[in-house]
């Protein structure tokens, strides 16, 4: 009794519950909170380029077919992704912070993993309400973390994907063409909202579980003084930038 389109419940809000459980489980680095800048914004660009490209092949292909589903779902896409980017930005502007590349890369993928449960349900009018609303929360829920939390949860996973997830999950529901709640039908929205609460359960529990059983037999954070180097040198040997 669930629409999801093209895998945002089984993918990007599981993952964003297993990385809040991982950062749980984890706990905070000894530099969390101290201010680091991007290593290569414009392959920052370039990544979130890729991935909005990318982002059409499944969900677009998720209509395993070359239809009229697959073409809105192609357009809704794009329009999600759109709007997000441009939100996350102005309200950065909106909120007294600097609107950068980095935060319209970050919106892009927010409105990108928000869409993909509704891509082939929704019209693209609506596809344009959920960029908005998700980069609207995913962006509050980053600063509150960074913030007020003490959560080191060093991608934003759960607050980007997690949270972008959820809202995309429950705006399907919202807005979907058959069932959705704008239909006046409120079955498909209760269902989201059980679906929400089973799969944040499932994927949260299960994943700490298995942290704690890999823990047991390989331990999953490194010493002190490794951290204190660096992974990039303690476990590669190598490093981004010039050192020495």
């Amino acid at each position: 009794g669930v629409l999801d389109f093209a895998g945002g419940t089984v993918v990007h809000m599981s993952a964003g519950f297993a990385a809040l459980a991982g950062a749980m489980f984890l706990g905070r680095r000894k530099v969390h909170g101290q201010p680091h800048q991007p290593a290569n914004i414009p392959f920052v660009l370039l990544g979130t380029g890729m991935l909005w490209f990318g982002w059409f092949g499944f969900n677009s292909g998720s209509a395993l077919a070359a239809n009229e589903t697959a073409v809105l779902a192609f357009i809704t896409t794009n329009t999600a992704s759109a709007a997000a980017m441009m939100t996350w930005v102005l309200f950065d502007a909106v909120c007294g912070r600097r609107p950068s590349a980095l935060g319209a890369s970050i919106g892009a993928v927010v409105g990108l993993v928000a869409v993909t449960p509704a891509a082939g349900y929704i019209t693209v009018g609506a596809s344009i309400a959920i960029g908005i609303v998700a980069s609207l929360v995913s962006n509050y829920a980053v600063y509150w973390k960074s913030k007020r939390s003490t959560l080191d949860d060093t991608l934003d996973v759960f607050p980007c994907h997690g949270m972008g997830g959820i809202v995309g999950m429950i705006m399907t529901a919202v807005f979907a063409q058959q069932g959705g709640l704008l239909t006046g039908e409120t079955k498909l929205f209760y269902n989201h909202l059980l679906a929400l609460l089973i799969v944040g359960l499932y994927s949260f529990g299960g994943s700490y579980v298995l942290y704690k059983l890999t823990d047991a037999v390989i331990t999953m954070r490194v010493r002190a003084e490794q951290e204190e180097e660096g992974l990039d040198l303690s476990q590669h040997g190598e490093t981004i930038g010039a050192h020495g």
